[in-house]
């Protein structure tokens, strides 16, 4: 494999940045810690003739308990004592992420905006050609649901349900300025594989902001993968949650990833917990739920069937971890 030939554009600031991707649009790709974009071009999928690298943008770094940079390294985020007391389960998912030199290299903004994935998408050159391109590259069909309109790739990240959990914004700056928007809302329930999230053309991560009131929720993140020590989730789990003096749910979130096309929050679920004291039973009664209304489809490598089983099973570990409560017999 090999990266067919590319301009590399270094700015320096987010004004520039946001510039030069206008003049250069449509033919032209973000490039951050590159951990799955340039995999992906060496596959010849989806390359662009202009990359515009991040590293030197100053804006986009740092780490503290309210911002953490969109060009902060993975292995920086799980290294900080300080956030992971604050925000342990966004540094659990972060661990969770490939390998330590993956992580060495790869990014919070890159992971939130990691390409989803399809065994039929993600093959080399060669494999593509002899079954025939997908609506994501270069063809004008679905192989895992056989049609022409909607793609069915999953979404690939850990950090993003982990950061829905504690309300998490991302900070986006584009040709129109600036905004900012809950995690939970960056990705589009109503896309698909290809229109994954609600960022418009240009538009870049500059930073993830945390609310005060979030620090120290208690919180956890458990992936199911077949390498343990490598691969994309299968399914994400992520959970959040805050109990008073006497046991009783203040704030309890969930967010699964891995199953969709983006990670998705159970909010009517969660919060008619809120004022109760949880129990085996009613920690069940939840994982029941996610369980039957999660749709994976034969996309990856494990079976939808034992994914969406497995679904139930994580739900129900995590959330009975942060609530502290006995896990109920399987």
């Amino acid at each position: 494999m090999h990266l067919d030939p590319f301009e590399l554009h270094r700015p320096t600031t987010v004004d520039e940045t946001v510039d030069l991707a206008g003049r250069l649009a449509p033919d032209v790709d973000y490039l951050a810690g590159g951990t799955d974009l340039l995999p992906n071009y060496k596959m010849h999928l989806n390359v662009r003739a202009n990359l515009i690298a991040l590293e030197d943008v100053s804006e986009l770094r740092g780490i503290s308990l309210d911002r953490v940079g969109a060009m902060v390294r993975l292995a920086d985020l799980e290294a900080d004592a300080a956030f992971a007391a604050s925000f342990p389960g966004v540094v659990a998912a972060a661990r969770e992420v490939a390998t330590p030199l993956v992580r060495a290299s790869g990014t919070l903004g890159g992971n939130l905006l990691v390409e989803t994935r399809c065994f039929f998408f993600n093959q080399s050159l060669p494999w593509r050609e002899s079954l025939g391109y997908c609506l994501k590259a270069d063809g004008d069909r679905c192989h895992v649901v056989p049609q022409k309109v909607k793609c069915y790739a999953t979404f690939s990240g850990d950090i993003a349900p982990a950061l829905a959990v504690v309300d998490a914004e991302v900070e986006v700056a584009g040709p129109s300025g600036r905004r900012r928007l809950p995690v939970s809302r960056l990705y589009d329930p109503v896309g698909d594989g290809i229109h994954r999230h609600k960022l418009a053309a240009g538009e870049l991560i500059v930073a993830v902001h945390f609310p005060p009131e979030s620090r120290g929720l208690k919180a956890t993140y458990r992936k199911l993968r077949i390498r343990p020590s490598f691969d994309f989730p299968e399914l994400g789990v992520a959970v959040a949650a805050r109990q008073d003096a006497g046991g009783r749910i203040s704030r309890l979130a969930l967010s699964l990833g891995g199953l969709e096309t983006y990670p998705r929050r159970f909010d009517d679920l969660t919060e008619p917990m809120v004022g109760t004291v949880p129990t085996p039973a009613t920690v069940r009664a939840l994982a029941d739920e996610v369980q039957k209304r999660v749709r994976p489809v034969h996309n990856t490598f494990l079976a939808p069937e034992y994914r969406k089983k497995m679904a139930g099973v994580f739900v129900r570990r995590a959330t009975a971890e942060v609530l502290g409560v006995p896990e109920s017999s399987p």
